[in-house]
């Protein structure tokens, strides 16, 4: 998908001052406390995610998450398709105060991909 060179300028930022997580490392995150947080639209959750994941679309992030996930020192592990949104998402979370929000590198496509 073609974005827009601001949108994109965004999420390199966001990529830039929020660490990653390798798709390898999510299942022992999930086994340690972490919580996976889709933050695509409805129809794409639907369709298919990371089992155990809990569902905020972007769009409502902000609004939704506090009643979610009220713990502020929670590990939270955003995630999209690829990773744009999962790192402007989770970039989003450390300015609301959550210090260990991280996105999933390389998204859902890349966690498919393990063996």
């Amino acid at each position: 998908m073609a974005y827009t060179q601001k949108f994109q300028a965004l999420a390199d930022a966001a990529q830039s001052r929020v660490a990653g997580v390798a798709p390898e490392e999510v299942d022992g995150l999930l086994k340690a406390g972490a919580v996976v947080l889709d933050i695509r639209d409805k129809e794409e959750h639907d369709a298919g995610h990371i089992p155990g994941s809990l569902h905020i679309s972007r769009g409502k992030l902000e609004m939704n998450v506090e009643a979610a996930l009220p713990d502020l020192d929670q590990t939270i592990l955003c995630y999209c398709n690829a990773f744009n949104r999962g790192a402007l998402s989770a970039a989003t979370l450390q300015d609301m105060g959550y210090k260990n929000a991280r996105f999933i590198a390389g998204g859902l496509n890349a966690y498919r991909k393990l063996p």
